[in-house]
């Protein structure tokens, strides 16, 4: 059976890339007719930028560069959900004890226009701290790059993913909290593609979609663990303990979109966000819930 080569592009190909690695290790790409190349691009708004360039086809990435270039009349679409749950800690050099304690602190993030600091601007926000005014951010690189930045103590704060959270916590780095409990429901990360690749492209975005709910699926499955725990310490660089810690965290709060689905309350959560960061004018909100086109995941189901 001939294969379509899929670029799938990604900043850091890490935890949230899970499904993916599941239906390549497990042989489902290859049964649905596709060959996907990961690109790794170090940084989520270089993913971004991989797709609108035709460097990729796709990427697995954060919405607001794909929100932005929509209001630009740009090409970009958000198709697919990936994590619709903020599997991220705010971890803390150790004589951090509470969140008001980084006022005039500098923290780490990936980028200042999508993700990581955005969701940090609003958890910090909680707690009486404005950005710029009360701390600074240094665009450090995606989680593992902001792990060595912690350990370096060039920043005192960043929100890591799992594992990393865990291997911090017990490496004696506070844990100043969960960022789910202060966002509970937004598009963490998405599938995005060019409109015009996705219309050009409608069996391989389908069989790509088809693909990556059956894999979703698959590791839902506690019976297939003893298969995944290897995958995830082999993706994270960690131990047994941290793999299983890792899969546990993803079941209870249910990180991955079982159906690949965007819940509304996803999508204006993010849009709330970025008009509070000033990335996004408030009455431009209708036109950026356009960037949505959900139905090759309607069609992709359907089949």
């Amino acid at each position: 059976m001939s294969q379509t080569r899929v670029v799938l592009a990604g900043g850091s190909i890490g935890f949230n890339w899970l499904p993916v690695f599941v239906a390549e290790r497990q042989g489902i790409f290859e049964r649905h007719g596709l060959a996907v190349e990961k690109r790794r691009t170090g940084a989520v708004d270089k993913a971004t930028a991989a797709v609108e360039s035709g460097e990729a086809d796709l990427a697995i990435t954060p919405p607001e560069g794909a929100i932005a270039d929509r209001l630009r009349q740009g090409d970009l679409r958000i198709v697919a959900g990936n994590v619709n749950r903020l599997p991220l800690t705010l971890i803390a050099q150790p004589r951090f004890k509470r969140i008001e304690e980084l006022r005039g602190q500098r923290l780490g993030t990936s980028s200042l226009t999508e993700g990581t600091a955005i969701y940090t601007m609003e958890v910090l926000s909680r707690h009486g701290l404005r950005y710029p005014g009360d701390y600074s951010f240094s665009v450090i690189g995606v989680h593992p790059a902001r792990w060595k930045a912690l350990q370096e103590g060039t920043i005192e704060a960043a929100v890591q993913l799992i594992p990393l959270n865990f291997v911090a916590v017990d490496a004696g780095y506070a844990n100043l909290g969960e960022v789910s409990d202060y966002i509970p429901e937004i598009i963490f990360t998405a599938l995005i593609g060019r409109q015009e690749w996705l219309v050009r492209n409608p069996a391989a975005t389908n069989a790509l979609l088809r693909s990556l709910a059956e894999a979703t699926e698959w590791l839902y499955d506690p019976a297939h663990d003893a298969e995944l725990i290897p995958l995830v310490k082999d993706i994270t660089q960690t131990d047994d303990k941290y793999a299983s810690a890792s899969l546990a965290y993803m079941r209870e709060k249910t990180v991955f979109a079982r159906s690949l689905e965007i819940p509304g309350a996803a999508l204006e959560k993010t849009l709330e966000l970025m008009v509070k960061a000033k990335l996004l004018e408030g009455g431009a909100r209708e036109s950026a819930r356009t960037v949505l086109d959900d139905t090759f995941r309607q069609q992709s189901l359907a089949r």
